[in-house]
């Protein structure tokens, strides 16, 4: 890699961790206490990206039930205080993941989190992990005021890690990350494994990879593209 560290953003749900368990989990509670039945767990799994107001609405919507503001709300509290306990039961970190974080610390990257999940929630997430302290930013939904695909949570994230678009490579799982990677002109590396509705080959990343073990390859890739 170039001698001027290069920042590497990373998606969080889907991209960095599995977390739908623990989404899914908390979804079916709070479904379960306004008399809703819980969406079926292949069909929620894309649902997830969009932070825990929407996944709430996305389901309700597959669940062909309304509900007025102010139950969406009681709902959306709901669902961050039990989720907020319970954040860590059963979320792992993708295989090969914390290998190629490694990896790509060890060549000098700057590694970072840009997710739409609230940051407190991120965070909190990280740490039951133990992830959190191999990331020099980590922002959310909330940290900058505005969520993806916005470029500006990127572009801030990036910014806060002392580094430059020109040499950032955006990693993540969604229509919404490669989204907010072309809004912000850098290139992105989109899983295959995560959560979208869209298949991953098709979101239009510049590299798109099966497994943590092709990432450093992939990062190295578009870095060069972008350096050319």
């Amino acid at each position: 890699m170039s001698q001027v560290r290069p920042v590497i953003a990373f998606d969080l749900d889907g991209t960095l961790v599995d977390t739908a368990p623990d989404l899914l989990s908390t979804l079916d509670v709070v479904l379960s206490a306004h008399g809703i039945a819980p969406v079926d767990r292949a069909e929620a799994r894309p649902m997830i990206g969009g932070g825990a107001r929407m996944l709430i609405v996305r389901a309700l919507k597959r669940a062909g039930v309304d509900v007025p503001p102010e139950e969406l709300d009681r709902m959306n509290r709901q669902f961050l205080d039990h989720y907020a306990a319970h954040i860590a039961d059963e979320s792992r970190p993708f295989p090969g993941m914390v290998e190629a974080l490694d990896r790509l610390a060890a060549q000098g990257a700057v590694l970072a989190v840009c997710t739409n999940k609230l940051e407190y929630l991120a965070r909190l997430l990280l740490d039951g992990l133990g992830l959190s302290p191999r990331f020099a930013a980590i922002t959310g939904a909330d940290t900058y005021g505005i969520a993806k695909p916005d470029p500006l949570p990127l572009l801030s994230t990036i910014s806060a890690c002392g580094g430059t678009p020109a040499r950032a490579v955006m990693v993540g799982d969604s229509a919404t990350d490669i989204a907010t990677a072309k809004a912000a002109q850098i290139p992105s590396v989109a899983v295959s494994f995560g959560y979208t509705e869209t298949p991953a080959a098709h979101l239009g990343a510049d590299r798109l990879i099966e497994h943590y073990a092709d990432l450093v390859r992939a990062v190295e890739d578009v870095l060069s593209s972008t350096a050319a």
